[in-house]
């Protein structure tokens, strides 16, 4: 679904910022692949998250297996303390 779909405004193109060096190697590739430097950004983007596809997995899974959905598994997630640290501490007093 994209923001179209969704009745909202169109997406418009958001600046991307970048060191120096990064910016005069996007360029030099753009230029010697004739393609500008938005779609170099783009296809390396595309690229990376493909390669990097199963990690990108495991994290998500490792995100649904800490977040059941209670409090305390909230915090744990947003605070880094283990769940079995936060009932050792007096625990969150509601669950769900």
């Amino acid at each position: 679904m994209t923001a179209q779909d969704s009745g909202s405004k169109p997406r418009t193109a958001a600046p991307l910022k970048v060191d120096i060096d990064t910016d005069q190697l996007i360029t030099q590739g753009a230029h010697f692949l004739g393609v500008t430097k938005k779609e170099l950004v783009a296809d390396a983007v595309r690229m990376f998250i493909e390669h990097r596809r199963e990690e990108i997995r495991q994290g998500m899974a490792e995100s649904m297996r800490v977040l059941d959905g209670t409090t305390k598994a909230r915090i744990a997630l947003l605070t880094g303390i283990p769940a079995e640290d936060i009932d050792r501490l007096g625990g969150v007093g509601e669950e769900r």
